[in-house]
């Protein structure tokens, strides 16, 4: 960009480096930029359908003010502001294979208002780099041009500008060049990297001071800072909940007088908004800092208004100015870390609705993993006195809280027949928990009517799964295991490979050596098994049960090749784990370390193709599902249309992954298949150990295809295959899919192979179920718990809130999972039916 960098080297002009809080996305930015404020982090959803900001703002007073303001851009603009502008022409900014005529479609309008003298403020929002970004990063090739590009935008704006300015205009023209928002070294945003929150602020008038000399380094400043100096140097109300502070070399051609009366100014509306935030605000060290500042500025004018010229008023005037700048840096500082409100009565019914969904399902798992697969909840809870009082108790508790907090609550806004609806869902499964409490209470002092029903036998691997759970929960109360939360999945899937290395080598080679001791330990004698103990069951045992089975002659017949093919699948799963792990860096420590994605390198019509295939294959599949169904068919119809579905999955998934991407797919597949033929299948694990795998390697893959905690790693450019405009719903859908593709395959496949073994297990696909509801409920329930504790912690909003919200998705897409299994869990339909 050379004529902006001349510009800024020699020119009348200001350059800064402003620093956006997380989250760096477009919308909070724009929130950022015109109210001064710190948007909240439900703004990253907000983005999608941006509402009207309802918040005082710049363009709001600028309006008041009669100032005539003219739009072109992104159309995020135009929903924020409505009838703000006096004209406007915004583009969508969500389809970012676009990257040409976004940009095209603002400059057009360029020569034509730039003659124009009937407006006071216009504002371009250009979206091509952004989409670039988004499309091919930052190292793109497409980079360099679209820069070029947008020099000579600026060029054309400046020349226009300060051509016509002498004698013309009775102010002089400002020129603002700033980012909402920066780039990560893949080419996203939404993060905290340092590459995201550093984004360009450039001033350009003649009223600035020319440069001469050696230039400075760009001074770093807050983005929040440019709107409570874009409004005193316009003559408007600084916004009611800004938290910047005045750009001082902005001001600094000012006369003292002036400069002071800004600052001051400031400093009144940042102590006013400590004020409203802040009980204990008389305490703090900006506020204090201020008032000592004020009162000097009184001396100051005292001087002044009396003629005093000599080095004392410049020497007092000096100070006055110090004081206020270290008072707004306070005051800007503390109300950063103390606005954030937060909506603690709607959190905790949230949190308690979490919790006992979570309670009554461990309190279901003896009957969910039991031979019949059932999860009962007893509907006569419902009906109880019990119900109804408890109902009444917390309608009084919601009236209570609603009329006496000043604060705007979201469970408060929403209607009273969806408020009711929410206490009736919490007093249900309070009185359904307490009803499973009572009934196990009560069979706990009973005796057992199959002892051998109720008896457990934990292997090292059922020990390793546990272990493994409550590590990756545990390790979700610090923020650097969230960041790098990859390495965790990473270990836990290598350790679950050594450990089914062992389960192989002793199911197929160390159980020929043992057998003639087994089969001479299998003859206790009468007086041994009378005195055994029911609730014990040894070696010797589950080795007779492989005898009656014919575990110990399958063994036998299978052939060698076989035996080493299975040996070797954990080594070969854990070579391609490496490698997978070199294909996408994420996290973010090292997510800008070169990979392998970066040495490998689609059409629309061609997408359009395979969006066709697709559809096809999931219709043949699911047309089959609803025959076994419906119908009493042959039961391999309905396994043949799970897979018919399960392959139009892997088709998509394959069209709208990264092209670097495929060999993560290739891996997923190949995993599939070697832990099916030579793992799960010869050694028989039962559906909840088979289900913990299978979420395991698909949170893995979810890191493998280069996504993370941040929302940066979200590829938006997969929500536009195939696609020549922006339509929201199948954007939305195919971007979730590519961003969980990992995840729901494996769930997919595990659908399919629970499938296959309801011949051996009746109750396989309510255990899958079961457990795989229970896996994801334990981590949200503890992590909605630890967030709410750490509300106040430095990395909430850049660590803790982007995690939150991934979590969020991820139960959403659960439920669909479960609902589907119950679907099709025949066992379970028959049941229904009786």
């Amino acid at each position: 960009m050379p004529f902006t960098t001349q510009m800024i080297e020699r020119g009348a002009s200001h350059s800064f480096i402003a620093e956006a809080k997380p989250p760096t996305v477009t919308m909070p930015r724009i929130k950022a930029l015109t109210t001064g404020s710190i948007p909240g982090f439900i703004d990253v959803i907000m983005n999608l359908n941006s509402p009207a900001l309802l918040e005082d703002n710049l363009i709001w007073q600028a309006k008041a003010a009669g100032k005539r303001i003219i739009f072109y851009g992104d159309d995020t603009w135009v929903r924020l502001f409505p009838k703000q502008f006096v004209e406007y022409d915004g583009t969508t900014s969500f389809f970012v294979s676009d990257y040409t005529e976004v940009d095209n479609n603002v400059t057009r309008h360029l020569d034509h208002v730039l003659k124009r003298e009937d407006w006071d403020l216009l504002i371009l929002h250009y979206l091509g780099l952004d989409h670039i970004g988004h499309l091919s990063g930052p190292n793109s090739p497409l980079v360099g041009p679209k820069l070029s590009e947008m020099d000579n935008v600026i060029k054309k704006i400046h020349t226009s500008l300060f051509s016509k300015e002498e004698g013309e205009m009775a102010l002089p023209p400002l020129l603002v060049v700033c980012g909402d928002h920066g780039m990560s070294e893949t080419g996203s945003h939404g993060g905290s990297s340092e590459g995201e929150v550093q984004t360009p602020l450039l001033l350009f008038s003649s009223a600035f001071d020319r440069k001469s000399g050696s230039q400075k380094p760009p001074e770093p400043v807050q983005q929040t800072d440019l709107a409570v100096t874009l409004a005193l140097g316009l003559g408007l109300p600084i916004s009611r909940n800004s938290v910047g502070k005045l750009l001082m070399p902005v001001v600094q051609q000012k006369t003292m007088r002036e400069q002071l009366r800004y600052l001051h100014l400031n400093g009144f509306q940042l102590s006013r908004l400590l004020q409203e935030n802040v009980p204990a605000y008389e305490k703090d060290p900006g506020f204090e800092q201020f008032k000592m500042a004020e009162k000097s500025h009184g001396n100051w004018i005292k001087l002044y208004l009396e003629g005093n010229t000599s080095e004392t008023l410049i020497n007092l005037g000096k100070k006055v100015l110090k004081q206020y700048l270290e008072a707004l840096k306070i005051l800007s500082s503390s109300l950063s870390k103390q606005v954030a409100q937060y909506d603690m009565y709607s959190m905790i019914v949230g949190t308690v609705i979490v919790l006992e969904v979570l309670l009554l399902l461990l309190l279901s798992t003896p009957k969910a993993l039991s031979s019949r697969a059932q999860l009962e909840i007893p509907l006569s809870p419902l009906c109880s006195l019990l119900f109804y009082l408890l109902c009444l108790m917390l309608c009084a508790v919601h009236v209570v809280v609603c009329t006496s907090t000043e604060s705007l609550c979201y469970f408060c806004s929403i209607s009273w027949l969806t408020a009711i609806g929410v206490i009736m869902l919490v007093s249900g499964l309070l009185c359904v928990i307490l009803s499973a409490v009572e009934k196990e209470f009560v069979n706990s002092n009973q005796p057992a009517k199959n002892p051998a029903a109720s008896t457990s036998s934990w292997s090292e691997l059922d020990v390793l799964i546990l272990a493994g759970t409550i590590g990756h929960v545990s390790s979700l109360g610090a923020s650097s295991f969230i960041e790098e939360e990859h390495q965790t999945w990473y270990f836990l899937i290598n350790t679950l490979c050594l450990a089914l290395c062992q389960e192989i080598c002793r199911h197929y080679f160390l159980a020929k050596e043992c057998d003639l001791q087994l089969l001479s330990a299998a003859k206790p004698s009468s007086g041994e098994v009378k005195g055994a103990s029911s609730h014990h069951r040894s070696d010797v045992d589950l080795f007779q049960d492989d005898l009656k089975m014919g575990k110990i002659t399958s063994i036998e017949n299978r052939s060698g090749s076989e035996k080493w093919m299975a040996l070797l699948t954990p080594w070969v799963i854990l070579i391609c784990c490496r490698l997978l792990r070199s294909l996408n860096q994420t996290g973010v420590q090292w997510a800008h370390r070169p990979d392998f994605g970066h040495w490998l390198t689609r059409g629309i019509i061609e997408a359009r193709f395979v969006y066709v295939f697709v559809l096809g294959i999931i219709f043949t599949g699911t047309k089959d599902l609803l025959k076994s169904q419906v119908l009493s068919v042959d039961p391999k119809t309905k396994l043949i249309g799970l897979w018919e579905i399960y392959s139009g999955l892997v088709l998509l998934a394959a069209l709208l992954l990264r092209p670097h991407n495929l060999p993560v797919l290739v891996f997923c597949l190949l995993f599939q298949a070697m832990m099916t033929k030579f793992v799960w299948k010869p050694l028989e694990f039962d559906a909840a150990q088979v289900t913990i795998m299978h979420y395991w390697f698909g949170q893995a893959f979810f890191f493998f295809q280069g996504n993370s905690n941040s929302i940066a790693s979200v590829d938006v450019s997969a929500g536009f295959v195939g696609l020549d405009n922006y339509v929201e719903i199948p954007a939305i859908f195919l971007t979730g899919f590519a961003t969980y593709s990992g995840p729901l395959l494996w769930a997919i496949h595990l659908l399919c192979y629970l499938s296959s073994e309801v011949h051996r297990n009746p109750a396989a696909m309510g255990h899958g179920c079961f457990c795989y509801a229970l896996l994801r409920s334990i981590p949200v329930a503890v992590y909605i718990i630890l967030v709410t504790g750490l509300r106040y912690h430095l990395f909430i909003w850049s660590v803790f809130s982007p995690k939150l919200l991934y979590e969020g998705v991820y139960v959403f897409i659960t439920a669909g999972v479960c609902t589907f299994f119950t679907a099709m869990d025949q066992n379970h339909l028959r049941k229904v039916q009786d």
